[in-house]
């Protein structure tokens, strides 16, 4: 185990983390929400420090991210543990994992180890994913730290909900970011993630003030967040951020305990990138969807297609330098 960050020692050996908006209050002997951070003598530990229960290589748009390093390879790392509860979890074999069980799977890999794995693999980035980066956090900040040295970028992939202290600790080593703003209601991040919508608007308007690169994902679920006033009301606030932010509507698959509901309809995710572009944002992608128009990136000011995508592939790619090719418009983004 490792003495977590962001912890407070209160009266009869009770503590609270303050790493994620939960803002645990945890009695000696038991664990928060996430299931991977213990109160052991009215100190909080993380049990899930160098512990990965998953690796892979993985292509940079997959995670996704289309606006940075485009075409790069990122060394993708998770552990289990997760500090949401959503119905759709995609990975609930390992984000719920911790929950109820005393072991904690996953093989010893130190970050030096995982900073090695991404130069032998010619990686350009990590990416902290698959699971909340937010729950290991102590992990994935020593990672990030000795990665930045060797010019290495660092991503998470995440639902938004770690703190303010949080944030400003990571960031100066954190550079870029996707996250899931899966609905604008509060009924909905209570009902189906165990959440609340609040920490997420705040954390992405934190993201944006620090220079994080931010690119957001809407899940769209038929009957849960799919409603034409809903998708405006978040493309509105992603414009907020400011019109560059790049937004992926995707297809939801039932998985996990929304088995019960269909596929979304391809007209709805497109639907969802018209009233994106009609709010003002200047990229919107379609998620899920291979091959469909929507997967390319277009100038926002004369329409040149300028990135050809084919699910997680590159066909062509016409930037000069994050120019248009055709009328030499700024292309939004990181190492385009």
């Amino acid at each position: 185990m490792k003495e977590a960050m962001f912890f407070r020692r209160l009266k009869g050996k009770k503590v609270r983390c303050d790493l994620c908006a939960h803002r645990c209050v945890i009695e000696e002997g038991k664990r928060g929400i996430c299931g991977v951070r213990v109160n052991e003598g009215g100190s909080l530990y993380s049990l899930v420090f160098g512990k990965a229960v998953a690796t892979h290589v993985d292509p940079i748009e997959k995670k996704p991210l289309f606006h940075f390093q485009p075409g790069s390879t990122s060394f993708s790392v998770a552990t289990v543990g997760c500090n949401f509860r959503c119905a759709h979890c995609q990975n609930a074999d390992i984000s719920i994992l911790p929950i109820g069980r005393g072991h904690i799977l996953g093989q010893d890999l130190t970050p030096e180890e995982i900073v090695a794995a991404a130069e032998e693999n010619g990686c350009r980035s990590i990416a902290y994913t698959y699971t909340e980066p937010t729950v290991f956090f102590e992990y994935a900040h020593d990672t990030a730290r000795l990665a930045a040295e060797k010019d290495i970028g660092n991503i998470f992939v995440t639902n938004g909900y770690m703190t303010e202290e949080a944030l400003r600790t990571i960031q100066p080593c954190l550079n870029a970011a996707n996250v899931d703003l899966k609905s604008f209601s509060e009924d909905h991040y209570r009902q189906i993630c165990g959440a609340s919508l609040q920490p997420v608007l705040e954390s992405l308007q934190l993201m944006k003030s620090l220079g994080i690169w931010l690119e957001v994902t809407t899940l769209v679920i038929p009957t849960l967040n799919d409603s034409e006033e809903e998708l405006r009301r978040i493309a509105e606030f992603i414009f907020s951020l400011g019109p560059e932010t790049p937004w992926h509507v995707s297809q939801f698959y039932p998985t996990f305990q929304l088995t019960h509901l269909p596929p979304t309809p391809v007209e709805s995710i497109r639907r969802g990138r018209e009233i994106g572009l009609d709010v003002g944002l200047r990229y919107v992608y379609t998620g899920n969807i291979p091959g469909d128009e929507g997967e390319n990136t277009f100038c926002y000011c004369c329409g040149r297609r300028l990135i050809h995508r084919h699910g997680y592939s590159i066909l062509e790619n016409r930037l000069q330098e994050g120019h248009c090719d055709r009328c030499g418009a700024i292309i939004d983004g990181v190492d385009l």
